[in-house]
């Protein structure tokens, strides 16, 4: 369907039948690839998600410190998921498949851009129809966020990690972002506009991240947030 079909199709009167082969049957693939990533994800141990553009080149500085950021947090036990595509997402995957370590792609079925890359182990590669389910998966399994330059696909997962710690419904994990040029003008605007002058946030949030610029900083950190819980990765 094009876009403008979905549209109309949108403002459609459905008959009872049309809504129960649609809608309702759709619940049960909604079922099927959460029962799939739990039963998947559950047995891989702590985690650290790796974000960022899946349209970042290889020759882009982001990509090698998203190679080193998955090496180092390999190194030290924990393994890596990201997206599953290209860009940012096979860099995280890479650097943690060269170390050794645990690689995971939550894949997502995109029209143009989306596949899956060669670095992720092959026992746990999950496809996605659905981005909620996705998001879930991110926040169920993941220790920590680590976010390099992106999109829209990034902002939606950072701000939904940050949304969820700020309301309670999840336990607070860290959250890095990586590369300051990229991102500070985003961090003034949320402490200029959305802090100081519509307070619509608390001073606190902005406790919610951590501004760094190279891929060893963002892993020490991951580090340090679970030293003062006496936690080691299980593998």
């Amino acid at each position: 369907m094009t876009s403008e079909d979905k549209i109309r199709s949108a403002f459609e009167n459905k008959t009872w039948q049309e809504i129960k082969v649609t809608d309702s049957w759709q619940i049960f693939k909604i079922m099927a690839e959460f029962v799939d990533g739990f039963e998947k994800l559950a047995k891989i141990g702590p985690c650290v998600s790796i974000f960022g553009s899946a349209r970042t080149k290889n020759e882009n500085k982001y990509y090698q410190m998203a190679v080193d950021t998955g090496r180092l947090l390999t190194e030290r036990g924990y393994g890596v998921i990201t997206g599953g595509g290209p860009g940012i997402m096979e860099a995280g995957n890479k650097g943690a498949f060269e170390a050794g370590g645990k690689s995971v792609g939550l894949n997502i079925e995109l029209p143009f851009e989306q596949f899956h890359n060669r670095y992720i182990d092959r026992d746990k590669i999950l496809e996605f129809d659905y981005f909620f389910i996705r998001k879930v998966m991110f926040m169920k399994y993941s220790q920590g966020y680590i976010v390099l330059p992106g999109g829209f696909g990034t902002m939606d997962e950072l701000f939904e990690a940050m949304t969820l710690i700020q309301t309670g419904k999840i336990a607070r994990f860290p959250i890095v972002l990586v590369g300051v040029d990229y991102w500070k003008g985003l961090i003034e605007w949320i402490k200029n506009t959305m802090l100081e002058s519509e307070r619509n946030i608390n001073p606190e949030d902005l406790n919610l991240f951590r501004l760094v610029d190279t891929a060893e900083e963002a892993a020490e950190h991951i580090f340090r947030f679970y030293e003062k819980y006496v936690l080691k990765p299980n593998f």
